[in-house]
């Protein structure tokens, strides 16, 4: 019996781009690229790391944009927190990292 292949992906190229740019950025910023990377090697082994998100609290906005079934947040040092939601099918399992912010904007957007 062979296990699933575990993947992780960025939810748009953006996203993605955004991602690298914070290597070459600020102190700060070098500071969450290296937290995020180690979130993408935290979900390479365990994809539901994260705490699951009751659907009552999923933004619209990405109910909408995504078709989600799930959503997972990752807290991340410094109050940041990395939203991502879990596919899967016979085969694999990938997570796709939607989005990261610091604990203030996630409030908003999660209407805390």
């Amino acid at each position: 019996m062979s296990t699933k292949s575990i993947h992780v992906a960025f939810a748009t190229p953006l996203l993605e781009k955004n991602f690298e740019r914070l290597k070459q950025g600020t102190f700060e910023e070098q500071q969450l690229y290296a937290s995020l990377e180690h979130a993408i090697e935290i979900l390479k082994l365990n994809p539901m790391y994260g705490k699951k998100i009751p659907r009552r609290l999923w933004p619209r906005s990405y109910t909408k944009r995504y078709q989600l079934t799930n959503l997972w947040k990752y807290n991340l040092p410094k109050a940041w927190r990395m939203i991502y939601t879990i596919y899967e099918d016979k085969v694999m399992i990938l997570n796709v990292i939607l989005d990261w912010f610091p604990h203030k904007e996630y409030e908003r957007v999660f209407n805390y």
